[in-house]
């Protein structure tokens, strides 16, 4: 029989429904890794207190999925097996979720790109003939919403502000929107969810995104890339070398000592 995996899977590794909850979980758990880092180095205890909230939401998306994923694959494995036993080319998530932190305006820049994205996802995904996946993504809606609301409110804040916070907005916009593209191309295992009620076409949301982040954009006098050259590889495995480097901090402990336990 010939298998179902997509491109970039070896067969057996999970069939279409596996890989779509689970590209929805990496998105999420690498987001939460991201945000986490500015946990006690963020610029004001406010946001200090906002950006380690946010990561946990993602955190629980991601515990969620994981966990779902895992029952839908089949092979006894947890959230995890799956968090801390993969390596790179195993993750699936976009390629946006894993670029560095950098200063606090790519981190703002990053959240309103992916915030913008989750919002309509969710709304989506709400209606998903799987019920659990479902059940995620409302929840994942409201939180979404607020995430939107938090990274809108400082983008403008910083990209009309100051001729510094001004200009290191702008240069954020310029070199994270090559990675906005790949949130909207759609494969095999897409065309599958959506016609079995479980999963959306990510192509039909570009419209949808782009035009409030425009006007975000605007908002906070900042000007939309003209460049057409997008990256894309994330949900095939092909990612950036940062993701190695965040692995490799995440995972260290349970690859150090396996079974682990408090």
């Amino acid at each position: 029989m010939q298998s179902t995996a997509p491109q970039g899977l070896k067969p057996g590794f999970g069939g279409p429904h596996f890989e779509s909850v689970l590209r929805h979980a990496d998105d999420n758990l690498i987001l939460a890794q991201r945000l986490s880092a500015w946990i006690s180095r963020a610029p004001d205890l406010e946001i200090d207190i906002a950006l380690g909230n946010i990561g946990l939401d993602h955190l629980g998306v991601a515990r969620a999925l994981l966990s779902h994923a895992g029952e839908l694959e089949g092979n006894d494995r947890d959230e995890d097996d799956l968090a801390m036993f993969r390596n790179e080319r195993q993750f699936r998530n976009l390629i946006l979720v894993e670029q560095p932190n950098g200063d606090f305006a790519a981190t703002l820049v990053r959240s309103l790109f992916i915030d913008a994205y989750q919002v309509l996802l969710w709304r989506e995904l709400s209606s998903s003939a799987d019920k659990v996946l479902a059940g995620v993504a409302q929840k994942g809606a409201m939180e979404a919403r607020y995430h939107l609301h938090h990274s809108r409110l400082w983008a403008i804040r910083f990209g009309d502000g100051t001729d510094k916070s001004h200009h290191r907005m702008q240069q954020a916009v310029d070199d994270l929107w090559r990675f906005t593209g790949e949130m909207f191309l759609s494969d095999a295992v897409d065309h599958e969810m959506m016609e079995q009620g479980i999963g959306v076409d990510p192509s039909s949301l570009a419209d949808e995104w782009r035009a409030p982040v425009t006007a975000i954009l605007e908002a906070a006098t900042l000007e939309v890339p003209t460049d057409d050259y997008q990256r894309n590889g994330g949900r095939q495995g092909f990612h950036s070398d940062h993701l190695g480097h965040l692995l490799g901090e995440m995972q260290w402990m349970q690859k150090s000592c396996p079974g682990l336990t408090w």
